[in-house]
């Protein structure tokens, strides 16, 4: 029985010993555990929600940032569209008179500043033309001194008052007639030697299109050169019957160009009718200061005055990145960028509707925004 109670008592021993060793060693791993998870959670939390970039760094990483305003895709009419030269953007020359081209001075892509030649046509009719304006410049010399000898006859009492007044009819009628042709010597554009017409560009610009040949004949008013200012241009847009009503002139619009980066402009007017074959539009955009190639194909953002607008945002999804599993947009300030979650809505069109943690008038990164989410990577890893 002794024995037996002394095993017993052995035994107990052994299981609080077991069980003593087992509750230390769970007390350690939880707090190895603790201690290592704390590290982590500190690095998390500690994690830069800044990046100080100076604006000469900004610009060589070709980082575009644009302004936000409220209205959401509610506000926003994106359409395609095609940049044209303005009515005043782009001459057609075409050749005054008939006749062979001896001189050509311009070529294709050339700069031409306005009122320069670009070719010479000689011509016949320019040699009619100018023989005629000195004609009808001698007869207006020979009636103007007949009018003053028949003034000095009336007022001497020795020639008629009817002579006097006929003198003053021819002299009015060859003056008019020299006037004509003076005119016509000047639509021909005449050269000085009177023996062709130069075919002159009306404004300043670049040749798009040359078609004069040296020595081939062409009739009158044949399309010779073409020359465009890439300065005045305006981009036309097409838009639905719905979204026409909703567009008045003055309205902002950003212009999207294909190779990156956003252009600034207004609408014009917007045409009242709309095309029989495209059952659309045309809202015509003005750019001022910006020199696009006529013909390029771009999108617009239209942003409309007439309805009701909402309350979100839209903006590039380029500006949208993904951090530590949130989304998040990259917010200007006075010393680079600071990171700022959102809450994301809807997409359409490459642009997201951001529906919270934005307000109207912050500076948001878009083109090239990952480079700043790569940037605030790297100071953690090195902070880290």
């Amino acid at each position: 029985m002794y024995f037996d109670d002394k095993r017993l008592v052995a035994g107990v021993a052994g299981a609080l010993v077991l069980a003593a060793g087992g509750g230390f060693m769970a007390a350690r791993w939880t707090s190895e555990s603790s201690t290592a998870a704390a590290p982590a959670e500190e690095a998390a939390e500690a994690a830069p929600t800044s990046l100080d970039l100076s604006a000469e760094a900004i610009r060589n990483s070709d980082i575009a940032v644009e302004a936000v305003s409220a209205g959401g895709f509610g506000s926003e009419i994106v359409v395609q569209a095609v940049v044209a030269s303005s009515p005043t953007g782009e001459a057609v020359l075409t050749a005054r008179a008939g006749g062979a081209v001896t001189r050509v001075f311009k070529r294709l892509g050339d700069p031409v500043r306005a009122g320069e030649a670009l070719a010479i046509v000689e011509s016949r009719d320019a040699g009619q033309i100018a023989a005629e304006r000195s004609s009808t410049a001698a007869r207006a010399t020979l009636a103007q001194r007949n009018l003053a000898r028949e003034r000095y006859l009336y007022e001497q009492k020795v020639s008629s008052r009817a002579d006097y007044e006929a003198a003053q009819a021819e002299a009015a009628a060859a003056e008019a007639e020299a006037r004509r042709a003076s005119a016509a010597m000047g639509a021909a554009n005449v050269t000085r030697d009177g023996r062709g017409t130069a075919v002159s560009s009306p404004i300043s610009g670049r040749v798009t299109s040359a078609t004069a040949i040296l020595g081939a004949y062409v009739q009158p008013e044949a399309e010779l050169f073409r020359v465009a200012d890439p300065r005045q241009i305006q981009v036309e847009a097409s838009v639905g019957p719905a979204d026409m009503a909703r567009l008045a002139a003055g309205n902002r619009a950003v212009i999207e160009l294909p190779g990156g980066g956003t252009v600034e402009g207004r609408v014009r007017a917007v045409t009242p009718t709309l095309n029989g074959q495209t059952r659309s539009a045309t809202a015509v955009i003005d750019v001022v200061g910006e020199a696009l190639q006529p013909g390029l194909g771009v999108r617009v953002r239209l942003y409309p005055s007439l309805g009701t607008p909402g309350n979100a945002i839209a903006l590039p999804e380029d500006a949208l990145q993904s951090l530590n599993g949130k989304d998040v947009v990259f917010v200007r300030t006075t010393k680079g960028f600071r990171v700022q979650p959102v809450v994301v809505g809807q997409r359409s069109a490459g642009r997201v509707e951001i529906l919270s943690g934005l307000k109207p008038g912050f500076q948001v990164a878009t083109r090239n925004a990952f480079l700043l989410k790569a940037e605030l990577g790297k100071g953690a890893g090195e902070e880290e």
